[in-house]
Parts: C-alpha cells; structure tokens; sequence
C-alpha cells in the first residue's frame, strides 16, 4: 500500500521520490508490474475488436507504466548508486523480467494482430509508420516466427543471457573496486602534479591510511599512467587495470564471454541469419557487415602508415631520454607521449586544469546550449535526488516552457561503474489528450573529485566528456516526438553518437573557451597562448587514437560476425582479432574482452564501430557549423529540428541529409584530423 512505485509520483514533474524508496519496495513492485503488464497484455490479445493501429501498437506503446517506472530506478542505481543488497536483487529478478518480456514478445495472439495491422499497410503518418514498423521487426527479431521448439529454445537462451551479462558487468565492477596501489615514498609519486596527489591522499585518508592511494578509476589511473615517473610502477598499475577480470577467482569473466558470444550466435541463427552482426545490422545505419568493414578499410588505409610515425615519435622521444636501448611498452605511451607533447608544444594536461573548475565548465556549457538554443537550466534542490553528489535542474525553451529534469552526478564513488553515460528516467511522449510528457534525464561521470584544499579541477579530456554526455542528454531534453518507444536516443545504435560527438568539436573553439575559462584563483581568463596550444595540438596522436577505436571495433565485428562456436582462448583469440591494426606491442597477459563492458554487457555487440561511424557523421556536420559561424542560432535550430528533436521518428539517414542537404562524407573527419589537407 505504501510503495512509491504502485502510483504515479506525485512530485514536481513527476520526478523519483528517491527519498520515499527503499531497498524492499523494489522486488514487490517488480512483481506488481509485471502482473498489471500482463493483464495490458492479455486485453490486447484477447481483444474481439479487429486488430487496428490504435487497440494494438499504441496499446503495446503504452503498456508496462508502473514497471517501466521501477526498472528505470532499478538499474540506473545499479550503474551510478548500487550494493551487494541490490546487486543480489538484480540476478534474482532478471530472470524472472527477461521471461516476463519473451512471455510478451513470444505471445503468438499479439503477433497475430501485430501482423495483421502490419500486412494491412493502414494509412499513417511518418512517425506511427515507424512505429507499427519497429514494432513489428521487434517480434519478427525476437522470435514471433519461429515453430514452437526454436521458440522454446529462444526463451531460454534471452534469459540465459540476461543473467550472464549481469554477471560479467558485476564481476567487473567488483574487480575494478578490490584493487588500490598502497604508496607511503614519496620517490614513488614523483611525478604526479598536485591535484593528483592531493586526491590520492584524501583516498588514502578515508580509508584510514597515511601515504596514497591509486585506483583503477579513470580520474586515479589515467593521470598516474601519465605523470608517474616511476616505470615498475607504472607497469604494476597497467597490468592491473588490464588483467581485470582474468583472475583465478570468482570475477573472472573468461568463460563468461564465451558465452555472451555463443548466446548470442545462436539468438542470430535461430532467427535466420548467418551470424549476430548480421542480425544486429539490419536495424543500423550500416545495414550490412561489408559497409562496417568497408568503413574500417577506410579508417585503415588514412590512418595506419600515421599512427605509426607518431608511435615512432613518442618512442624516439623515450629514448631520448632514456637511452636507445629502451623498448616502448603500453605502460609507457602516456607517459612518453605526455613528454613528447610538452616538448612540441609546451602543453601539458595540468597547466589547463586550473582553468576548468568543473562550476566554471558547467555554466560555460549551459550557457552554449543557451546561445545555441536559447534554452536555461535552473538548479532545482526540492527536487529529490539519490546522492548527496547529484544535482537536480529543471530545463525551459526560450519562451520559458518547461522541457525536462536534468540530473548531474559528476563524481567517481564505490557504487558506480566506471566511465561516463546519459541515461533517462523517464521518456519524452504524448498522451491522447495532448500532454506532453517530457523527459528526465541524467548524465553520470567520473570526474576528477574536488580535495581539501581547491574545488574539482577537470582536465580538457573531461571537459570534452562533460559536453559528449551533455550531446546525449540534449537529444533527449528536445525530444518531440508522440510515441516514447521513439522518442530521445532510441535511434540507431550508429546514429545515437552524433549529437554528442558533434558537442566534442566545441572543446577547442577558442570562442567558446574564451566565455567560461578562467583560473580558479585569480580568476584570470585562460591565456590567448595557451588557447593557441590546444587548438595547435588538437591533431596530437590522433591517429593513434583512431587505430586503437579502431582495434576495439575489429575486436567486436571478430567475436559477433562468426558463424561458428566460440570454443577458442578468449586471450589468444583476442590478440589474435586485432593483431593487424594493433599498433604498440601487446602483452601475453592482459585481456580487454573480460572488461569491455559495452560489446558484452552493454549495447553495442556488434556496434562499437559507431563511435567511429558517428565520428563521420559529426565532422560533416560541425563542418556547416564551421561555415556559418560556431553559435549560429539558425543552423542549431535546424540541428535541432532536423535531428535532435525528432527521436526515431524518421530513418536517421533521411534526418541527416534533412539538416546537411547530402549524406555524410569521411573527408571532413580526414581534414580534421589533419590527414588530409
């Protein structure tokens, strides 16, 4: 009777009462949407009335209220906010949700009547178009044809497969929280600036320890790659991070990626298709494996013969400094090409620090997509959040209408996964008397945490993050769309990065840097010659860094586009995988497969070519930007109208070539990057 989740919150905007919602209301409300799910269900089964539009896609669009409202608290506490009592809870409730939702999706009455309106090809706009179509691919997809024992089969493997991408992002996490480097000699810290021993001393400090403490979290483990002089340890670090999960313990994670990868192949091939990629291509802007690897011959051929002349340089730099014997080794790029980058260009990470108070940057991007957009973000403290970390804003359109709830939670701690994501609470969608429903969005990071002494200072590579999270989230604040299955980011997976790579390129805009940097202290404006570093130094190893995106996503298509068992070595098959576009030696014992949380347990099996398939995509588009100036209303409101607005309303293809006039070419990303002129 008392649970939050059994009705509608009544809040402001409809927002979580965090504070009401307690560890046991989880699994009864589960339970409770589930059985109110299924009764929505049966009445569209059961329904005499001839199958139409309205009593049978827009039934299916709308059904699961109550638990669609405790999985969105579930699992994105699960991600930003968890413990082992809800972590106990998850794998014992996703079975029973993933058999709730094959019950759904294998309910022969329901795809009957999905098909008959589908076959009937009723007259509809474009949008509930798309709709009845995704609607339909989605039974076909998972199974709605197929005789009964395949059918049984393909029940049992979705949830065998729920369970054990649960596992894998469990294990990782718990691996990734049981490591600290434990130093108490300063010998051991030269090297690291400051800020980052000022950090690793407050680490050491709440755990009850003098000296410092390094984690494997990015704001602790990427300085430390880069800064500490110390090469063992440099080494120690390194292998830790990359032997996650590889362990003779509880948390390995080898057979559990054998078995993601076989799960997934037999889904795929019960459904008809060669193999996962195949099947998991048909609904992205790719379309086919061949375009995916077309796309990465092209990546190749441009950046292969670069990226080795910058590794040369960075180790030429190493010997310089350390002799010609010494052999570059992973453990040593950061460090080296840190080293390299201050000698060409007098620019290191550290000098820009004191110029990005995380305050500072997050007024500066609120007041882009003001200048951009004409929207305002207000801090909203009533509104109830689920750590003392998170801020609550409220978000208005320039004639002051509301538009969404936007939730900051910038901080690392115990109970969050690593890296940074946007994610929504609630949909954007319109209801039959012409509410509009608007959104609840967060972004969750792991930026460098403020310490004793000065408040959080961010590196230029987490100010870029800060405005690639705020790229999604604005996808999903000006989602205007009628149905929630197609609104914000439920776009093709190759298209969803678009709006938050395209934020990425205003980093190093020197207009843009000029209206908010400034040094936490003096509060002088960041230096015209250090603006001129960045943007000169824009290109640094960038092609490096496109043949390791690169790497993972060959990695990716060599696990999901085969036919055949994996039974391999996951190690060896990996170093094997990716050996052709690897470009600094790999060592025997490290394995990113183990932790690559987003093919594995994430959404991008078979996907992570994206980032770098978007990356086209946001050069081109930024490129119109560049020609009618960087805050150019009219070109943003057309950004906005043309794509960020319209959900999956539209083939993405025809939303991009709405806003760019054509389609997407790789020459902008190639000039940009300085390969081509």
């Amino acid at each position: 009777m008392n649970n939050p989740f059994s009705e509608k919150y009544n809040t402001l905007h409809e927002t979580i009462p965090f504070g009401k919602i307690k560890m046991q209301h989880f699994e009864p409300a589960v339970l409770e949407g589930i059985k109110k799910e299924k009764e929505e269900e049966d009445n569209i089964a059961n329904n005499p009335e001839q199958p139409t539009f309205e009593n049978t896609i827009l039934a299916i669009d709308r059904k699961g209220e109550m638990l669609s409202r405790v999985l969105a608290v579930m699992y994105n506490l699960m991600s930003a906010e968890t413990c082992d009592e809800l972590d106990e809870l998850a794998q014992k409730m996703t079975p029973i949700i993933s058999q709730h939702n094959s019950d759904f999706i294998l309910n022969e009455r329901i795809f009957k009547r999905v098909k008959a309106v589908y076959d009937a090809k009723p007259d509809l706009s474009e949008e509930d178009a798309m709709l009845l179509e995704k609607t339909y691919e989605a039974f076909e997809q998972n199974g709605a044809n197929l005789e009964e024992k395949d059918k049984a089969r393909f029940r049992e493997l979705r949830e065998e497969l729920s369970k054990t991408t649960l596992k894998f992002s469990q294990n990782h996490l718990k691996e990734t929280n049981a490591y600290e480097l434990h130093l108490t000699d300063a010998k051991d810290v030269d090297g690291l600036p400051e800020s980052q021993l000022e950090q690793a001393a407050q680490c050491a400090n709440e755990k009850g320890m003098t000296g410092w403490v390094f984690t494997l979290k990015a704001p602790s483990y990427a300085p430390f790659m880069q800064y500490a002089k110390n090469r063992e340890l440099r080494k120690q670090m390194y292998m830790a991070y990359n032997t996650q999960c590889t362990h003779r313990n509880e948390y390995n994670n080898y057979e559990t990626v054998a078995k993601i990868v076989n799960l997934r192949r037999e889904l795929a091939q019960l459904l008809g298709h060669n193999t996962y990629a195949e099947h998991v291509l048909q609904r992205r802007m790719a379309e086919k494996p061949e375009n995916v690897y077309n796309l990465f011959r092209q990546l190749e051929q441009n950046y292969h013969q670069p990226a080795l002349k910058e590794v040369e340089a960075v180790e030429a730099m190493a010997k310089e400094m350390e002799g010609n014997d010494f052999q570059l080794m992973p453990w040593d790029f950061a460090y080296y090409s840190h080293k390299l980058q201050l000698k060409k260009y007098d620019l290191d990470a550290e000098m820009l620090r004191p110029y990005f108070p995380l305050e500072k940057v997050k007024k500066g991007i609120f007041q882009l997509a003001n200048r951009l957009y004409g929207i305002t973000f207000r801090e909203n403290p009533d509104i109830e959040v689920y750590h003392k970390d998170v801020v609550a804003y409220e978000v208005f359109d320039a004639d002051g209408t509301f538009l969404a709830v936007f939730y900051a939670d910038f901080f690392p701690r115990k109970g969050k996964q690593s890296g940074a994501w946007m994610t929504n609470y609630a949909e954007q969608w319109v209801d039959d008397e012409g509410k509009d429903h608007r959104p609840i969005v967060s972004i969750v990071t792991n930026f460098t945490p403020p310490a004793a002494e000065r408040p959080s200072l961010l590196t230029l590579g987490e100010v870029e993050t800060f405005l690639h999270e705020f790229g999604h989230a604005l996808h999903g604040i000006f989602s205007k769309t009628k149905r929630q299955t197609l609104s914000g980011t439920n776009v093709y997976w190759d298209f969803v990065e678009l709006p938050s790579q395209f934020m990425e390129n205003y980093a190093i805009e020197k207009d843009f840097l000029n209206t908010f940097a400034e040094h936490y202290e003096t509060h002088e404006p960041l230096p015209d010659e250090l603006v001129k570093k960045i943007i000169d130094s824009r290109n640094f190893n960038v092609a490096y860094a496109c043949m390791r995106q690169l790497s993972f996503g060959v990695l990716d298509m060599a696990y999901y586009d085969r036919k055949e068992p994996f039974c391999e070595d996951v190690r060896t098959f990996e170093h094997q995988a990716w050996s052709k576009v690897q470009i600094l030696p790999q060592v025997d014992e490290a394995c990113m497969s183990v932790q690559f949380g987003h093919i594995m347990s994430g959404g991008y099996a078979a996907g992570y070519y994206s980032y770098k398939w978007a990356e086209v995509l946001d050069a081109d588009a930024f490129g119109l930007f560049k020609e009618s100036g960087i805050f150019d209303r009219d070109t943003a409101q057309k950004f906005r109208t043309c794509i960020l607005s319209k959900g999956a309303t539209s083939h993405p293809m025809k939303l991009y070539e709405d806003f760019r006039g054509r389609k997407p070419t790789i020459d902008a990303l190639l000039k940009r990057n300085g390969i081509k002129e």
